[in-house]
């Protein structure tokens, strides 16, 4: 059963000490608000063609990891062909494949936006599909 679905957005201008402490407080405040079991994120992934986005991302997915842990909530990782294949059967499936199985699952009609949202529905479904954390 889907309670809520969102994305955190920080301010593209505001440096990266202050970004980081907006999803700090925004990732703490859905935790608090909904008391999950679980958190569920994809790993990490980078070309190595672009290592100031991953050194980001890096800083992004330290920041959430500790909001989760600071509430005890364990926090799950799944490679993107696994939740691929738990989602639709296919590791390799497209993005417009995964969005129509989360969409057919959850019994949503209209199209998720942003593509973001959908990616962190299929990680929960896979976490789901495989038995919880």
């Amino acid at each position: 059963m889907l309670l809520e679905a969102g994305t955190i957005r920080t301010r593209r201008s505001a440096p990266l000490p202050d970004r980081l402490k907006e999803l700090y407080e925004g990732l703490s405040s859905v935790i608090e608000g909904f008391s999950p079991e679980v958190m569920g994120m994809e790993e990490i992934y980078s070309h190595y063609a672009h290592p100031a986005t991953a050194i980001v991302m890096g800083h992004a997915r330290g920041v959430l990891c500790l909001a989760a842990a600071v509430r005890g909530l364990p926090v799950t990782a799944l490679q993107a062909t696994l939740v691929k294949k738990l989602v639709t059967g296919n590791g390799r499936a497209g993005k417009e494949q995964v969005s129509g199985m989360v969409r057919h699952l959850l019994g949503i009609r209209e199209e998720i936006r942003p593509p973001d949202v959908t990616d962190a529905l299929a990680v929960a479904i896979a976490i789901m599909e495989r038995g919880g954390p």
